[in-house]
């Protein structure tokens, strides 16, 4: 009988990426007859280790004391929500990304939790359920991903805000600026009507830039921004006093 063990090998490019050891003699062998050769062993799996890798969960740019000056400011009304702090768990703190110097709030593990993930939406819609909010429009690409089930919750279409010669139809543009040059927000010129009251959503609010020019296009064809609202906010930054007066709800602040 042909018996083989699958074994990393160091001259393998991926495993080359691995800490781990080479498995002793009395390794378990699978039989054809789907049993096992098991002979005694204390033997136990390898732990890999990627390398060049720092995986931290902590609430953005929080230290990881649990004391009250530590803690990460939250959405005033909801300063008492246990979900609050769930989420703001839930989101990982990358430094040094994309660039040096850059701490990434990387909302990717948010939606590996579940229950987070729910939380996040559910506190979206119970605040704008009946609010009258006919558009949630989702700023590209982290507002696609909040905005739909927001949008379907409360009743609401959902808008897509996106960058330049993305959408297929006839468009309209606003440009706004960057801290090294210009950006411009593209949407379909049907996706709203005069009179309609939109939600603007996103993931995170720096600078407020993108967030100004989505108000300043949604306006500019008679629609009433109720409101924007993010997962996170930067305040060191000031994106809000970018927002010409219209209020802004956060879930979670990183000071």
């Amino acid at each position: 009988m042909l018996q083989r063990a699958l074994i990393f090998s160091s001259s393998n490019p991926i495993c080359s990426q691995l800490s781990t050891t080479a498995p002793p003699d009395n390794t378990v062998f699978p039989k054809r007859n789907g049993g096992w050769i098991i002979p005694f062993s204390s033997y136990q799996l390898p732990a890999f280790r990627f390398r060049n890798y720092r995986r931290t969960l902590l609430p953005p740019l929080c230290s990881a004391s649990d004391s009250a000056a530590n803690r990460p400011n939250m959405a005033s009304q909801d300063e008492q929500d246990p979900r609050i702090s769930n989420i703001s768990s839930a989101i990982r703190v990358i430094p040094d990304f994309p660039k040096p110097g850059i701490i990434f709030q990387d909302i990717t593990t948010l939606l590996l939790d579940t229950k987070a993930f729910r939380d996040t939406i559910d506190l979206f819609v119970e605040r704008y359920r009946g609010k009258d909010i006919s558009v949630v429009a989702g700023i590209e690409a982290r507002g696609f991903i909040f905005g739909p089930p927001i949008a379907l919750a409360i009743g609401a279409k959902f808008v897509p805000m996106r960058k330049p010669n993305k959408l297929p139809g006839e468009v309209l543009s606003e440009e706004y600026s960057l801290e090294y040059g210009k950006d411009t927000m593209e949407m379909h010129v049907d996706a709203v009507k005069a009179g309609e009251r939109a939600l603007i959503i996103d993931d995170l609010v720096a600078t407020g830039g993108t967030l100004s020019a989505a108000i300043r296009l949604l306006e500019c064809v008679g629609v009433h921004v109720v409101e924007c609202a993010c997962v996170i906010e930067l305040p060191e930054l000031k994106g809000r006093e970018r927002l010409g007066g219209k209020p802004l709800f956060v879930l979670v602040s990183s000071t």
